[in-house]
């Protein structure tokens, strides 16, 4: 099996609109800033002095003793007190435009053909759900490890077998983001997945 590389003669023979100029690049980090802020789990949780575990009683008396005044243990000061400003649950997520994720897919995309680092082949499948054959045919399209992976769906052997290929990721073209688009040194295309590419930028 052989690949071919996606110039952009081919791209717009597709009906991909190379994007050629500075268009896009803003549209670009906002997408990807609020993929990696909507994946936060905005879990992290601290106490305050008045929700740690500790009695309400004095430690010791006011005066007379030598040491610092004193009211109660919680204080942040203290070990075990309670933590000030520190996290507490919150939403990090963001809101992007449909028109802005469609123009940063468009511009990472076109980035990549520009680069030359977009290959196309028939199809993407193995017979037995075994990483080595992956590999192999990974291995006969590019030298390169990390590799993105686009179809348009894949069998389930295809699937278990890119299960240990940790620099792999395979996506089809319908779920495919901006950031993954971007994080791959090479993407692999079959001409039916690139078809479905060209009617999401259209």
């Amino acid at each position: 099996m052989s690949a071919t590389v996606l110039t952009v003669q081919a791209a717009k023979e597709a009906n991909i609109s190379v994007i050629e100029n500075g268009r896009g690049t803003q549209a670009v980090h906002d997408v990807v800033v609020a993929l990696r802020a909507n994946r936060r789990s905005g879990t992290a949780n601290t106490k305050t002095k008045a929700e740690v575990t500790a009695s309400g009683k004095k430690p010791w008396r006011q005066k007379g003793t030598g040491r610092a005044r004193a009211g109660y243990t919680s204080s942040p000061v203290w070990t075990g007190g309670g933590v000030v400003f520190g996290p507490k649950p919150r939403d990090y997520s963001k809101k992007v435009t449909k028109n802005v994720r469609k123009l940063a897919f468009l511009k990472a995309l076109s980035s990549r053909i520009l680069e030359g680092d977009v290959l196309v082949t028939e199809e993407i499948a193995v017979k037995e759900p075994k990483t080595k054959q992956l590999v192999q045919l990974l291995q006969s399209l590019t030298e390169e490890e990390r590799v993105l992976v686009i179809a348009d769906q894949y069998s389930e052997e295809t699937y278990k077998a890119a299960r240990n290929v940790r620099p792999v990721l395979l996506n089809t073209a319908a779920q495919v983001n901006a950031e993954q688009l971007l994080a791959y040194r090479k993407i692999i295309v079959t001409k039916e997945a690139l078809s479905k590419l060209a009617e999401r930028v259209a």
